[in-house]
């Protein structure tokens, strides 16, 4: 999810798309959110691991 936010944040900062650019951030915030809290050994939704 962070890799994907960060594709997108590059591909909308390149064609110019703020569209891309509001995903992207929003995609890796959220993969960052889910990291850090996966890695405390909390289960997230009812899984232990995300993939």
């Amino acid at each position: 999810m962070i890799v994907l936010g960060i594709i997108l944040l590059v591909i909308g900062f390149i064609v110019g798309i703020p569209v891309l650019w509001t995903i992207g951030i929003i995609l890796a915030v959220a993969g960052a959110v889910l990291a850090v809290v996966g890695s405390s050994g909390r289960r997230i939704g009812g899984r232990a691991h995300w993939y």
